[in-house]
């Protein structure tokens, strides 16, 4: 059936498209095959931002196979001048009889337009095959385009009685080398990582993916009173920038230094003393930052938590039991009062992680 036969070939197109994992923001990540005569006779995806799409490296590989053939592609072909040609050109002139999409791109330049391009050139066009999953696969780029907000995730490593630490503080490793690969690696499919002040102090991180695939993100800080070490490790390095967001308490003399360290400083306003992380999120998406990662501690994992602006949860969990009732846990916090106030998690998925465990979901609206 030809139903069965779209979703085959849109399965291999989202496989594509999932190789420019954190490569392609701010553009969404795309793939595209090529199919004639039940064969694909070119393949390709977006690789990164400013490079060619996903329809023009599938249709310069299938070169002439592409005339009277089939392009399915996970979302919708651009039909306008960004830093690449618009997309719908290249596919009717390659001469392609059937276009298959996952879905529109809810680019305001785009949205439909380019759907409407291809037919009005008498290309046969096929809206929708998969497209929660291609959705879902861009769920930030989806999000930003829409409200102008980034994607947030917040991520943590705990043993099995929900401890991030022992008592005495001690941290390193909870999870296996597996584990922390894995984290590395989401670290570098977000445009951003956030970490509170205590973090930097306890811990002097990185926070680069350090070999791990992707970009460098951008590192921010919420630091309310700029308490951040000038000689503090993630002020360093010429791969990612660093910003400082701090508030109105904190003094001009340490943000300067802040500044003098490498560090954008910005000042954000205030809630309850902290930073105000629905602020701090919304500046973010303003310079096109589509996806943050959480990776500080209990405090601030509880702040963003109640500031309702966490979307999704990466939470590793390893077969240790440490117990002890002062051992910090992932959210701390005053927590709720009742359990039908409890955050729920939706599409949770378990999947295995070495020896750890790696629970994955979204809070329900």
């Amino acid at each position: 059936m030809r139903s069965d036969e779209d979703a085959r070939w849109m399965r291999r197109a989202l496989r594509l498209a999932a190789r420019g994992r954190g490569r392609t923001s701010p553009n969404p990540m795309v793939g595209a095959v090529v199919v004639k005569r039940g064969r694909a006779a070119g393949e390709g995806y977006h690789r990164r931002a400013g490079g060619p799409h996903a329809e023009v490296w599938a249709l310069s590989r299938a070169g002439g196979a592409a005339e009277g053939a089939t392009l399915y592609v996970s979302l919708e072909p651009c039909c306008h001048q960004g830093r690449t040609p618009p997309c719908t050109e290249a596919v009717i002139e390659s001469g392609v009889r059937r276009v298959v999409a996952a879905g529109v791109d809810p680019n305001p330049r785009v949205k439909g337009r380019g759907v409407r391009r291809l037919r009005r050139a008498g290309i046969e066009v096929t809206v929708g095959v998969l497209g929660e999953e291609a959705r879902r696969l861009n769920a930030a780029y989806f999000k930003h385009v829409s409200t102008g907000l980034p994607l947030v995730s917040l991520k943590a490593a705990m043993s099995l009685d929900g401890k991030i630490a022992t008592a005495a503080g001690e941290s390193k490793w909870i999870t296996g080398e597996r584990a922390r690969a894995v984290g590395r690696r989401l670290r570098g499919e977000h445009d951003a990582v956030l970490v509170g002040v205590e973090t930097v102090i306890a811990d002097d991180p990185q926070l680069t993916v350090r070999g791990g695939r992707g970009k460098d993100p951008l590192r921010v800080i919420a630091d309310s009173k700029a308490r951040t070490p000038t000689t503090a490790r993630v002020l360093a390095g010429e791969s990612a920038r660093t910003i400082v967001a701090t508030t109105r308490a904190a003094s001009a003399e340490r943000r300067r230094g802040l500044e003098r360290a490498g560090a954008a400083v910005w000042v954000v306003r205030a809630q309850g003393g902290r930073v105000d992380l629905r602020a701090l999120v919304r500046r973010l998406g303003e310079e096109m930052v589509q996806s943050v990662m959480i990776e500080g501690g209990g405090t601030l994992a509880a702040s963003a938590l109640a500031a309702g602006v966490v979307d999704r949860v990466y939470f590793f969990v390893s077969p240790r039991i440490i117990g002890g009732a002062e051992a910090k846990t992932p959210v701390e916090g005053k927590g709720v009062g009742r359990l039908a106030e409890a955050w729920r998690i939706s599409s949770m998925k378990v999947r295995r992680v070495g020896d750890d465990l790696l629970i994955t979901g979204d809070i329900s609206e």
